[in-house]
């Protein structure tokens, strides 16, 4: 699960309110100490996480509307000021112009070049035509991976091979771009945010001027996310950040925090390794699943990519005649397959994700599934 601890530390401390005869000063300093110990587990910064833990101290202190208890109304304060935290609302990039141009930037060992890809086939599948482009000139076999990607995804690859100048590269094509509704840029990556890098990223935002420029922050580097962040912001003005591996590390508050420095809202998140394990981010569903509220927004999302309308029609009809077989059964089986891991899907249905189910039935179920 994203940020696992951080989910079973918000859950606990979401449990004790339920639980509470009363809700006094007593049991809200409580609660507001239980959450700034889960976010600075999860490396959140120090000052954010006051800032909001105090949000959260005042408006408890305030009486409950008409209708609702002070124990439903201190749930809905934690939520809301959590959900206000991540960025409250969902930043969409927006296809507008033919082409909508999306350049990527990040250190090396972000993810940077993985998401180019995850993105190409984020937008071809809502039916728009993608190209990625390879300017990275820096590190070795950038050009292979991301042409490898472009085949796997079923996108356009434009590159040169063995050109050491991104401009030239960018240049080359700029006559075609026109063809394509979607152009992601994938630039070059240092160890650290280098004079040199700085100087190249400006360069090359200047010549293609893209509508969107998306910072990749690998979610393990913890609050080292917020000086990156701040630094990649300086240099070209980042509009959206995307986070990568949020589903391995327990580190992931850093990151995801780091919007609070650039103003520039969360737009993706990575949740697996696999080439379509890239989310948009809603922050009210994110907080909900994190809380065990379920999302069952994104899992009809999910469910709408796998089967379509007709056939979902057509699985009724046969439901209602009592036709369904084993290989409807077996179709169905596919189409949950490809959904993704059953921990998943069970962490967006209300409810269910807060069950503590042993990792070995889980396992179970997962290799049945794969067979």
């Amino acid at each position: 699960m994203v940020l696992e601890k951080l989910g079973e530390s918000l859950k606990n401390t979401l449990q004790k309110i339920t639980k509470a005869v009363f809700v006094d000063d007593k049991l809200i300093n409580e609660l507001v100490k239980d959450i700034q110990r889960a976010l600075l587990q999860s490396d959140t910064n120090v000052q954010l996480v006051f800032n909001l833990t105090t949000k959260i101290k005042e408006r408890a202190k305030e009486s409950a509307p008409p209708g609702i208890t002070k124990r439903e109304q201190l749930i809905t304060i934690v939520y809301e000021e959590l959900t206000n935290f991540l960025g409250k609302e969902a930043h969409e990039v927006k296809v507008g112009k033919k082409p909508t141009q999306i350049m990527l930037v990040g250190l090396f060992g972000s993810g940077k070049t993985t998401s180019v890809g995850k993105l190409a086939k984020f937008y071809r599948k809502r039916g728009y035509k993608v190209a990625v482009m390879q300017t990275d000139t820096w590190r070795p076999a950038a050009y292979e991976q991301l042409e490898q990607l472009a085949k796997a995804v079923g996108v356009d690859f434009l590159g040169v091979k063995g050109s050491k100048d991104p401009l030239k590269i960018y240049s080359s094509f700029q006559s075609k771009l026109s063809e394509y509704d979607v152009v992601i840029i994938d630039t070059a990556g240092r160890d650290a945010l280098s004079s040199e890098l700085i100087e190249e990223l400006n360069l090359l935002n200047k010549a293609a001027q893209p509508d969107e420029r998306l910072l990749v922050i690998s979610a393990d580097i913890g609050q080292a996310a917020q000086k990156q962040a701040q630094a990649f912001h300086d240099t070209c003005n980042v509009t959206g950040v995307i986070v990568t591996k949020l589903e391995g590390t327990a580190k992931g508050g850093g990151a995801l925090s780091a919007c609070s420095v650039t103003n520039a809202p969360i737009t993706f998140i990575g949740v697996g390794e696999k080439i379509d394990e890239l989310e948009l981010f809603h922050p009210q569903r994110f907080v909900g699943k994190l809380i065990g509220m379920g999302d069952i927004e994104s899992l009809l999302e999910k469910a709408r990519e796998v089967i379509t309308e007709e056939d979902a029609k057509d699985l009724e009809k046969k439901l209602l005649k009592g036709d369904f077989n084993l290989l409807d059964l077996y179709q169905q089986m596919k189409s949950m397959k490809k959904m993704g891991s059953f921990g998943k899907i069970l962490e967006m249905i209300p409810g269910m994700g807060s069950l503590k189910l042993p990792k070995d039935a889980l396992e179970v179920i997962r290799r049945a599934r794969a067979h």
